[in-house]
């Protein structure tokens, strides 16, 4: 059962309004619908505010304020015992009330695309707009930050991660596999990006500059170019232009460091100090970056300074596949009728 039907006929017993939270609670317990997200309530919440938005009075559903939702008398023919509310009231309510993180909207919007087919970030981050408020001038970026963190993180846990990378940007769910193909597929995309970090502190200075070089052209730089050959550590190691939508145009200055130990903030000072007019910063190292350091990146009224530690990088060398591959195969299931 989907979720907004499985909302539907806990309002329909209830016989009154509920809380969105008791609605996911009861969806739940009753096994009528089941999620591997941390926060279902909020897939629950994303999905009754979305058929609202969309059918307006032709939905199943309305909203009563504190996040209270009813079914819709003029629906399903009930005997309302509450005032409903105007549909400009009802578009208001949503948009001053929800708000979704990236991962609970991404969860949405895969769940109510249709089919189990993976899509691209920039696909999800599009449909999930409405449902997220945001002031990022890269929402599809944060998005997909947001999803490829919190898929580390839980494998890292050693729980089942509730989406799935397919490699170009394509993102599923694990719901749609099977539990032991799910996590086989995690353990063998942890031990790949393990082996991949390892083979970038391996390699030659001058070699993990051009490795860098490879992976920001994937990742939509344009007009890369190795700042020196001599293989040096010091100073600014890679420029080159992130562009955003065919629109947004930002000069990156990168230096690259292959170190087993954390960065610190005296190297943020120096990149920033290297900056060119209108130039942006980023470090990327395959270690990690100490606390101060990422204070100093974050510092108000300075020139701005990402951060890409060992575990990012390996995350999306294996994205891009730089040193790696996506694979597909066949999986079959039985019908669940048999054969006459």
């Amino acid at each position: 059962m989907i979720a907004l039907d499985a909302a539907f006929e806990v309002l329909r017993d209830a016989g009154k309004p509920l809380h969105y939270r008791e609605i996911t609670k009861q969806m739940i317990a009753q096994k009528m619908w089941a999620t591997k997200g941390k926060t279902p309530w909020e897939t629950v919440n994303a999905g009754i505010y979305v058929d609202i938005r969309d059918r307006g009075r032709d939905s199943r559903f309305v909203r009563l304020g504190a996040g209270l939702v009813a079914l819709n008398p003029e629906v399903t023919g009930d005997t309302p015992n509450f005032e409903l509310p105007s549909p400009s009231e009802t578009v208001e309510y949503e948009k001053a009330r929800t708000r979704l993180t990236f991962t609970a909207a991404a969860e949405h919007v895969l769940m109510e695309s249709g089919s189990e087919e993976p899509l691209h970030y920039k696909v999800i981050t599009e449909r999930a707009l409405p449902m997220i408020q945001t002031e990022s001038r890269t929402p599809s970026a944060t998005m997909y930050a947001a999803i490829l963190s919190e898929i580390r993180r839980q494998e890292d846990r050693g729980e089942t991660a509730r989406f799935v990378q397919h490699g170009r940007g394509m993102v599923g769910l694990s719901a749609w596999l099977p539990s032991e193909v799910a996590r086989i597929i995690e353990e063998k995309n942890r031990e790949v990006r393990k082996k991949l970090l390892n083979r970038a502190r391996s390699v030659s200075p001058v070699e993990f500059e051009t490795l860098v070089s490879e992976l920001l052209v994937s990742m939509g730089f344009e007009e890369v170019e190795l700042s020196s050959a001599s293989g040096g550590d010091g100073g600014i190691d890679v420029r080159g232009t992130l562009v955003v939508g065919n629109s947004v145009r930002i000069r990156m200055a990168v230096q690259a460091k292959r170190w087993k130990s954390n960065v610190t903030s005296p190297i943020v000072q120096q990149v920033r100090g290297s900056l060119g007019t209108h130039e942006q910063g980023l470090i990327i190292t395959t270690s990690d970056f100490s606390k101060g350091a990422k204070t100093e990146a974050n510092r108000s009224n300075a020139a701005p300074v990402a951060l890409m530690n060992g575990e990012k990088m390996a995350e999306l060398l294996a994205e891009y596949e730089i040193g790696a591959t996506v694979r597909s195969y066949k999986l079959f299931e039985l019908d669940e009728e048999g054969v006459e």
